[in-house]
């Protein structure tokens, strides 16, 4: 999977920063209980994600430097939702359909 420069600095962020990892590990996991799919979850989560990078851009110099020279503009936090998603949280089991056959 490949991550845009966005994504790739709130991953590697979060790699270093371990109480910023837990929260976003609990979060993550916590949202896919109230979601019907992970599809929906990344959705929920993409957006939560770009609103965390902004957030930080305020505070912390790798964000904030990047804003600077990239701009403000929305950037899709698409592929590091779903990332995290499979690195966080247990696939759910298929529905299993039982087929009987008739004489």
């Amino acid at each position: 999977m490949s991550l845009n420069r966005c994504e790739q600095r709130v991953f590697d962020y979060l790699q270093v920063h371990r109480d910023e990892r837990q929260f976003w590990h609990e979060k993550v996991r916590g949202l896919v209980k109230n979601v019907p799919d992970h599809h929906t979850a990344a959705g929920r989560l993409e957006g939560e994600l770009w609103r965390y990078y902004l957030e930080r851009s305020e505070v912390v110099t790798i964000f904030r430097d990047a804003v600077r020279a990239e701009g403000r503009q929305r950037t899709s936090m698409k592929n590091l939702a779903e990332l995290l998603l499979r690195l966080w949280v247990e696939p759910r089991a298929k529905k299993l359909t039982v087929r009987v056959e008739r004489s």
